[in-house]
């Protein structure tokens, strides 16, 4: 395997545990904070506030995107420390005699499949981290179901703006593993 090949998705996979990292301490901020507020001023509307189901689905979402960043960060480090063990016959990869024996040849296909499989744990916490959001904005300014002004205005752009970011990183992951 050659050392650009190996460089370039050590850094991908550097990359993704990095994002996921920082997407799991939003998702435990989120989790850790109470949008149940009493004091609450910024519903005034009775019609308009948010059942039991919405504060549920919001601690479900974020558990569901804690586990899909998870899974996606420890197939990234296992794929990581893979592309480490394979390299470790080679004068510049140094592991120590012990764990030599453990060299083994890293099939392309199968850490293009590995990373891929990264790259949809990633997109599908940032899913379940959205779909929080828009429970965490029904909770505050109102259910989307009384057509609150407010929460359409806080929730229309992140359902345009995240899937779109999404798919444009769906295309270059892709496109990257294609090439």
């Amino acid at each position: 395997m050659s050392s650009s090949f190996t460089s370039v998705h050590i850094t991908a996979l550097d990359a993704i545990v990095n994002v996921n990292s920082l997407f799991t301490l939003a998702v435990f901020i989120g989790l850790t904070w109470n949008p149940n507020d009493p004091q609450n001023s910024l519903n005034t509307d009775p019609s308009c506030a948010p059942t039991s189901t919405i504060a549920q689905n919001l601690v479900a979402f974020h558990v569901y995107s804690f586990s899909s960043f998870l899974f996606s960060s420890l197939i990234a480090l296992a794929l990581k420390q893979a592309i480490r063990l394979s390299r470790s016959s080679s004068s510049s990869f140094h592991y120590p005699h012990a764990v030599e024996f453990l060299a083994v040849y890293i099939n392309r296909t199968a850490l293009r499949v590995g990373m891929l499989v990264s790259g949809a744990g990633s997109v599908a916490g940032c899913g379940f981290l959205m779909l929080a959001l828009v429970n965490v904005a029904q909770i505050k300014l109102g259910t989307l179901a009384c057509g609150s002004s407010h929460t359409l205005a806080a929730v229309v752009p992140l359902l345009i703006l995240v899937p779109i970011a999404l798919l444009i990183y769906v295309f270059v992951v892709l496109y990257a593993f294609t090439r």
